[in-house]
């Protein structure tokens, strides 16, 4: 019996081999649905909750569970792979599955808290849209929280969400520490707001709460270090968020280029016209993309990686590594999107169509560099970190 096999049966954690999930007949099975049903998640604007069944099946939502309640615990660099891959099918479907990661930020909350999370099993989805941070008062035994939230990402198929409040400031600063608060999903009001033209399929709602008590085990500070002594949970949450958007655009990029081939030796509508395989604006740009995609990626992966190396030998995850990590996330965001607008220059006069697979892709490699994980406002707060200088508070 294979890791992979074993893993499928159930066996613990430690037998799973990692570097395979995306060859699971589950994964397999779970693209095949995806690609069948990604023009009901736009209509619908969420990825249904029998799809997020599939996915947990895959073993996305047990990836940042810590292996003391049944999780896998991942190393980043093979669960980013799998957001990869999902993302040649559909934009949509890999960002919610981006949000398999997202047990990482709850890794900050007390055992107890955690121990009740994972009590009905390790497939746990959370959800959380934590701005504008809401002020919240103090009552015995935790805290008063009324307000709204907007970006819950999945949250129409979680289990649990979280929602921001402000903490207190911290180092003399002005500016409230993010603090998280987190309950079951059924004790959260959504409000249907998400009316947008790329991640259509997200869900990525308004969340709201009024007069709620939130007992101090359920708050944790956003992005703060898990309190479960295992290595993922050493791993710098903030920059695991930037590397899950940004591996959204990963896909895409793959997705646009592959359409683009498919399209090339068609007849042209014109008589006399060169197919666009014929044509050296074509293969140049083709050849563009896929040197532009490969690098990109080696970077990406290489930074998570050498990330990950660091923890395995015990050591913390240094300055110099985080900041590649951000550095490399956003550059796969912003050039993982040039590539898909390559991709659709050249492709020819078809992907005006609404049916074309390239207006999708299109629209949602533009809201993945929107993020802001992923902003331009990166670059320059990496090359301050490159330079010597004091990185921006916050950053990486």
């Amino acid at each position: 019996m294979t890791h992979v096999d074993k893993a499928l049966t159930g066996a613990p954690a430690e037998t799973v081999d990692f570097s395979r999930l995306t060859e699971t007949p589950e994964f397999t099975h779970l693209l095949e649905v995806l690609e069948a049903r990604r023009d009901e998640f736009e209509t619908l604007r969420h990825v249904p909750r029998d799809v997020i069944d599939l996915m947990k099946k895959a073993r996305i939502f047990r990836s940042a569970t810590p292996k003391k309640f049944g999780g896998d615990a991942m190393a980043p660099h093979h669960f980013l792979k799998m957001v990869d891959k999902i993302g040649t099918v559909d934009g949509s479907a890999a960002w919610v599955s981006a949000f398999g990661s997202a047990n990482t930020y709850t890794a900050a909350l007390c055992e107890e808290a955690q121990a009740v999370m994972y009590a009905d099993g390790p497939d746990q989805v959370f959800a959380g849209g934590l701005h504008p941070v809401q002020e919240a008062t103090r009552v015995e035994g935790g805290w008063n929280v009324s307000g709204r939230w907007k970006f819950a990402s999945g949250c129409m198929g979680a289990d649990w969400i979280g929602v921001g409040i402000a903490g207190a400031p911290q180092g003399g600063e002005d500016t409230p520490t993010v603090m998280m608060a987190v309950a079951p999903a059924q004790e959260v009001d959504i409000i249907e707001t998400w009316e947008v033209s790329g991640m259509q399929g997200t869900g990525s709602h308004d969340t709201t709460v009024k007069d709620k008590f939130y007992a101090d085990m359920w708050i944790c500070e956003r992005g703060a270090p898990g309190v479960i002594d295992e290595p993922l949970y050493k791993y710098p949450a903030m920059a695991y968020q930037a590397q899950v958007h940004a591996a959204c655009n990963l896909g895409l990029a793959r997705a646009a280029i592959e359409y683009a081939k498919s399209v090339s030796g068609a007849a042209k509508i014109n008589v006399g016209h060169a197919r666009l395989c014929d044509r050296p604006y074509f293969l140049t740009g083709i050849a563009e993309c896929e040197a532009k995609l490969r690098s990109i990626r080696a970077f990406f992966y290489e930074a998570a990686e050498e990330a990950w190396d660091s923890l395995m030998k015990g050591d913390p995850v240094p300055l110099d590594q985080v900041n590649m990590l951000r550095l490399s996330a956003t550059t796969a965001a912003l050039k993982g999107a040039e590539v898909v607008q390559q991709a659709y220059r050249i492709a020819g006069m078809g992907v005006i169509s609404k049916k074309s697979p390239m207006q999708r892709h299109l629209r949602d490699a533009m809201v993945v560099t929107q993020h802001a994980a992923v902003t331009e406002m990166t670059m320059e707060s990496a090359g301050r970190v490159l330079a010597g200088l004091d990185a921006p508070r916050g950053y990486p």
